[in-house]
């Protein structure tokens, strides 16, 4: 392909300290992986192996088709309701993926004529869900419930929806959920909040934020989440009542026209939910395990289950995580435009399933990695 500009744009990006590889993980290449969003450590448990097996043996590789076609198996509706109740919402559809899952809610629920008020916390998904839908969007900074007030109270659109990750992913620090709900309701508009980073860490037994707060099921909510973190497998999930799923079938195009979440991926989500419904001291022996490395860290003790590490300059971020990768841990490595410029950071990824001489382990490498480095 010949287009000069390609390569200005690459040779610009590497000199920012901002060109990205992917990552590749092998067999034993590290010991403590951090940087991966199985806050459960649950997508290598015997169980739910064996559930992504029972998926293959009974629907095959792939699920075939879209799900209003062929797409839609058993599994997928047991799973859903089985989601549902667990949660403590009516109803709940799944999606290929967490990101289609914000996309396609956001476009069902607004278009052009409408309003949307999103904060600078908010995933990249749910971004482009509200770019994608075409309504006017008001960004505020986050958390701020009263930014958000003001939005609802001068629009001039008669239907709004305001956005929100309950838990915000970069950091781990938890939104006003409970504030917004009421802004929301107070102004008739409707509340999504992304839970991604909150099932199997927040709440009751790990039921997320909403159900910290008691809003569980609550009218004008919206949850979105993902099977693909706590419950260690893939696929993203919107939840709310029986006719919002119905719109979502009809007017969602993400669920339309992708094809259908895979069985295996069914089957392993599904056994991690009743592996966390058996357990549900979980997400508290995980807290517990945040704080003790967060400390050892130096860090902020965060509200769900990510350690951040502010360095500063990317390219002194890309050689800490590095030098962690060649002493056996891999950890998240962010930089702009994922987090806002001279933030660059190590994240670390706590999970359940790591002792506290693993996490004693941990923070030493990371410590050491980072005084090596230039950090402001």
């Amino acid at each position: 392909m010949s287009a000069p500009w390609l390569a200005e744009i690459a040779a610009r990006t590497r000199e920012a300290g901002l060109h990205r590889d992917p990552v590749v993980r092998r067999p034993g290449d590290a010991e403590f992986n951090l940087a991966s969003n199985d806050y459960l450590g649950l997508s290598t448990h015997p169980d739910v192996i064996a559930g992504a097996h029972a998926g293959l043996d009974l629907w095959g590789g792939g699920s075939t088709a879209s799900r209003l076609v062929a797409g839609t198996t058993a599994a997928h509706i047991e799973f859903e309701n089985d989601v549902a109740d667990f949660l403590g919402f009516e109803a709940a559809l799944a999606f290929s993926s967490g990101y289609l899952a914000n996309i396609g809610a956001i476009t069902a629920l607004v278009g052009r004529g409408d309003l949307i008020v999103s904060d600078t916390g908010a995933h990249a998904s749910l971004i482009d869900g509200c770019r994608l839908s075409r309504a006017r969007v008001v960004v505020v900074p986050r958390g701020d419930v009263d930014a958000v007030r003001r939005a609802l109270a001068d629009r001039t659109e008669e239907r709004a929806l305001v956005v929100t990750d309950s838990i915000y992913s970069i950091d781990g620090i938890r939104a006003p959920l409970d504030e917004l709900y009421r802004a929301a309701v107070d102004h008739g508009a409707i509340l999504l909040a992304d839970e991604a980073h909150a099932l199997g860490v927040r709440g009751p037994g790990g039921r997320g934020v909403a159900a910290e707060f008691g809003l569980s099921g609550a009218p004008g909510l919206v949850v979105t989440t993902v099977a693909s973190k706590s419950l260690g497998a893939q696929g993203g999930l919107v939840l709310g009542t029986s006719l919002l799923r119905e719109h979502l079938i009809d007017h969602a195009r993400t669920f339309i026209f992708d094809t259908g979440l895979n069985p295996a991926a069914v089957g392993a989500a599904h056994a991690a939910l009743r592996i966390l419904r058996a357990d549900p001291a979980m997400p508290e022996r995980l807290r517990a395990s945040v704080r003790r490395l967060a400390e050892a860290c130096g860090a902020q003790v965060p509200d769900a289950a990510v350690v951040s590490l502010i360095i500063g300059d990317p390219t002194a971020a890309v050689q800490a995580a590095a030098r962690c990768r060649e002493h056996g841990v891999f950890v998240g490595c962010f930089r702009p435009p994922s987090v806002p410029e001279g933030t660059s950071r190590l994240r670390l990824t706590v999970r359940a399933d790591l002792s506290d001489d693993d996490l004693d382990h941990v923070a030493t490498v990371v410590r050491r990695a980072l005084s090596a480095v230039s950090v402001r």
